[in-house]
């Protein structure tokens, strides 16, 4: 497995991933804070969920990395396509399994059955994360296929 490239490049490949969600949360094409969602796991102040969040989502990267790396040693062969294949299949995980569950873990988000005595502070994601709006499906999808094709382009398969 290449070792070294996991290390380097899952970190390079999260921290581009991350920074384009947020850059689409800003640019509006989404309401997905994602550091503010998995920040606030932890502390309830906002601006050091975010920083907590970014670095939560580096090391929940860098596992993911070396999943796609060991997906890579198996089949001996790194390829973008296949990088962009895992990367549909990370995100198809993530919206419809992963994001959905949270509530039922997130001490400050609402679930889908919260009513008005509700105190969570952040709204639940839903079923493909629509309630962020509906263009968070696509915005996750690029930015993981993007994933997936970089860790494809510079991970080594042996």
């Amino acid at each position: 497995m290449d070792w070294a490239g996991w290390a380097v490049f899952g970190l390079v490949a999260t921290a581009a991933l991350t920074a384009a969600m947020i850059t689409a949360q800003m640019a509006g094409f989404t309401r997905l804070d994602l550091p503010l969602v998995l920040g606030t796991l932890v502390t309830p102040d906002p601006d050091r969920a975010r920083v907590v969040g970014f670095f939560i989502h580096l090391v929940a990267g860098q596992g993911f990395a070396l999943g796609y790396a060991a997906a890579f040693a198996v089949l001996h062969r790194a390829t973008w396509w296949i990088g962009a294949l895992f990367g549909g299949l990370h995100v198809a995980i993530a919206l419809t399994v992963l994001l959905p569950l949270l509530p039922g873990v997130h001490p400050r988000m609402a679930s889908q059955r919260a009513g008005p005595s509700s105190t969570a502070v952040l709204e639940p994601p839903g079923l493909f994360a629509l309630n962020y709006g509906v263009q968070t499906p696509a915005v996750a999808a690029v930015v993981h296929v993007i994933y997936g094709v970089v860790l494809g382009l510079l991970l080594r398969a042996g």
